[in-house]
């Protein structure tokens, strides 16, 4: 599963690498143009919302989320999103995260476009990540983003 895969640059890549590749994508225009273009792929495209999917549990393999939560607006939908990752990810199986750092240069961008920028703590993220039903978090922080991966619990 492919949290906000926004235009597919990065589905395109997953595509590769997996079998079956489900995207869930909130923007109903981006969902709409990403299924259009994938037609007939190894990609299923789903109108959604990540916090509240609809999804069977335990039903992926691998769960990634690149460069979306710094957009989603409150910390509370962020704690909500990671708990449905959790819920919708198999037991013993790895949530896979990347993300921009709060860095003024980054900061700056996102309001001078107007966009929403709640960027992730690193340092909170294991504890954050512990509250929605991961264990074995690991975050690294580089220079302008974060990585991070955990385990649900077999």
């Amino acid at each position: 599963l492919e949290i906000g895969p926004g235009p597919g640059r990065t589905t395109d890549l997953l595509r590769e690498q997996a079998a079956r590749v489900t995207a869930l994508e909130l923007d109903e225009a981006l969902a709409r143009d990403l299924a259009a273009r994938l037609a007939g792929s190894n990609v299923e495209v789903v109108h959604g919302d990540g916090t509240d999917t609809g999804l069977d549990a335990d039903r992926f393999s691998s769960v990634t989320c690149f460069h979306v939560f710094h957009h989603i607006p409150t910390v509370e939908q962020q704690d909500r999103l990671l708990a449905e990752v959790c819920r919708v990810l198999r037991p013993g199986r790895s949530f896979l995260l990347a993300d921009a750092l709060d860095i003024a240069d980054i900061r700056d961008r996102h309001e001078l476009e107007g966009e929403i920028f709640v960027p992730l703590d690193p340092a909170s993220l294991s504890d954050r990540l512990r509250g929605a039903g991961f264990a074995d978090a690991v975050v690294e922080a580089g220079s302008y983003q974060l990585f991070c991966r955990a385990r649900k619990p077999a």
